[in-house]
């Protein structure tokens, strides 16, 4: 056993959360749409051939935006292709997946599972294989009420009012060697500008999202950043991130510990960390005050299915099985850790989706025609999602660590806590990174009142760190209470399990 503290202060706020940090992405890729999220011959579907059961986890997992429809698939997408009539729908060779796309799902359809899960969407706009013209006919034909020929089209497709999205994403990893149509970045900061412009005469209530870098590591970061924003700065809004965290196979030369697989969530920090210094160095070049936004609109666990047949089939097949990585409890705990960071980057990172929803690098998996279950990382997402409100404060953490080749020395305490004045609730996210030992934590919640009580304490610990949920088992790795929680005024301490993600929610008690 070891000790460990952790000391927030009620004045000392980060930011105001940004609820959107808990969205997901769904793509044309695999069976993350067709016999994923829609299968008009499931048991639950509903009239418009969406799985039922796929809607209730989805609302439970607490998503709040959800990008779509991709992705790279977005780089080769012809948004006409998935309006009016489904007879009269185009089947089209899909040069990102190599698979053959039916067009069956399209924006009104999608549109309409937004509204069944209640959740925003975020679409994007193809900068691959199209350009600016056709990217703002699409919000014209979405957002515009009526009276021009693309929204009278709408509106004859059966959407009298206007679709209201607001979130738009200029294109997907144009940086990317692998990218339908890959753009240098003065290429693509140019096209993005351009696009930006038009969309916004259109409709000037909207958000706009460039590309950023593909990777932290691409040999191109940090040239790509501040060259598109060299063209774009004024005109959007957030600067994209993606990053898939990895493991590598034993033999590689490579450190394949779980310790330094949960390093990672220090990677990603740095990441965010420079990609704010050089959008905030662009400003002062511009001489202005403006301070970009971070989208970080892809993110998860992805090693294991990444090669092979898990990225590409021969034959052009239909909704193939691809990318589908089962997730284990270790997994897990590196996703609670990296929601303990994206909290505590509230003040840049204002937008975060994890990839994907369904089947494919997925919280969720399903199998045609019958159950659908929760992986193992759908857990800690869903409780950061359900209780984190109100403002993130700044968390001071003094724990014993361990050495990491490129970070130095990291400590096995990863914390964040957000507070929600409404209604005097604190929710205390924890991930104790030490693999054998417990934690003695104690938790000063300064300034936010001496007489508090217990709302919830849970944990997510597996003695088997390489556990995974499976239909047959779909709650072998699930979260459980968490005992022994003490409370003394403004003190909480409590004992966390090794390797074990863990929220403690308290109240203030009012007279």
């Amino acid at each position: 056993m070891f000790e460990a503290k952790l000391i927030v202060d009620r004045d000392f706020v980060l930011a105001p959360l940004d609820r959107r940090l808990f969205g997901v992405f769904v793509e044309h890729l695999g069976r993350c749409v067709y016999n994923g999220i829609h299968e008009p011959a499931h048991p639950t579907a509903d009239e418009h051939g969406f799985r039922g059961d796929v809607a209730e986890l989805t609302k439970e997992l607490g998503a709040t935006i959800v990008r779509y429809p991709g992705g790279n698939f977005m780089s080769g997408y012809n948004w006409e292709d998935g309006v009016g009539p489904k007879e009269q729908r185009p089947r089209r060779l899909d040069l990102a997946w190599f698979s053959t796309e039916t067009n069956q799902v399209g924006t009104h359809e999608f549109m309409a599972w937004c509204r069944k899960v209640g959740i925003e969407p975020m679409f994007g706009v193809n900068l691959g294989t199209r350009g600016p013209d056709e990217a703002r006919h699409y919000l014209e034909y979405c957002n515009h009420p009526g009276g021009t020929a693309l929204s009278d089209l709408r509106r004859s497709h059966g959407a009298q009012e206007p679709l209201g999205i607001k979130f738009w994403c200029l294109g997907n990893e144009m940086d990317g060697p692998w990218q339908i149509c890959q753009k240098t970045p003065d290429e693509y900061g140019r096209i993005a500008k351009e696009t930006a412009k038009l969309m916004r005469w259109v409709d000037p209530s909207i958000e706009l999202a460039a590309c950023g870098s593909s990777a932290y590591d691409m040999p191109t970061y940090g040239v790509w950043e501040d060259r598109v924003l060299e063209h774009c700065f004024e005109f959007v809004d957030y600067l994209s991130l993606h990053s898939y965290f990895v493991k590598p196979p034993a033999g590689q030369g490579s450190d394949t510990s779980t310790e330094s697989f949960f390093a990672q969530i220090e990677t990603n920090a740095r990441y965010i960390e420079d990609t704010v210094a050089i959008a905030d160095a662009v400003a002062t070049r511009k001489r202005s005050t403006k301070r970009l936004k971070l989208s970080f609109d892809e993110w998860n666990v992805w090693y294991r299915a990444r090669h092979g047949e898990h990225l590409k089939q021969a034959g052009w097949p239909e909704a193939p099985r691809l990318l589908e990585e089962i997730y284990t409890a270790e997994d897990a705990l590196l996703i609670g850790g990296m929601l303990t960071m994206f909290i505590n980057h509230a003040d840049r990172v204002k937008v975060a989706c994890m990839a994907q929803l369904c089947n494919v690098i997925a919280p969720i998996m399903t199998e045609p025609g019958g159950p659908a279950w929760r992986q193992t990382i759908f857990h800690p997402f869903a409780q950061a999602a359900r209780w984190a409100h109100g403002d993130v404060l700044r968390s001071v953490v003094k724990s014993p660590g361990y050495a990491n080749a490129k970070h130095g020395e990291l400590p096995y305490l990863c914390a964040s806590v957000v507070h929600d004045a409404a209604t005097d609730q604190t929710a205390v996210f924890l991930l104790n990174r030490h693999l054998t030992d417990p934690m003695e934590l104690s938790i000063t919640l300064r300034g936010l009142g001496m007489d508090r009580e217990l709302v919830l304490a849970e944990e997510l610990h597996s003695a088997d760190l390489n556990a995974s949920n499976t239909a047959d088992a779909p709650d072998r790795v699930a979260p459980q209470p968490l005992e022994g929680v003490a409370i003394a005024g403004e003190q909480l301490h409590v004992r966390l399990k090794p390797a074990s993600w863990n929220i403690i929610v308290t109240k203030v008690l009012r007279p």
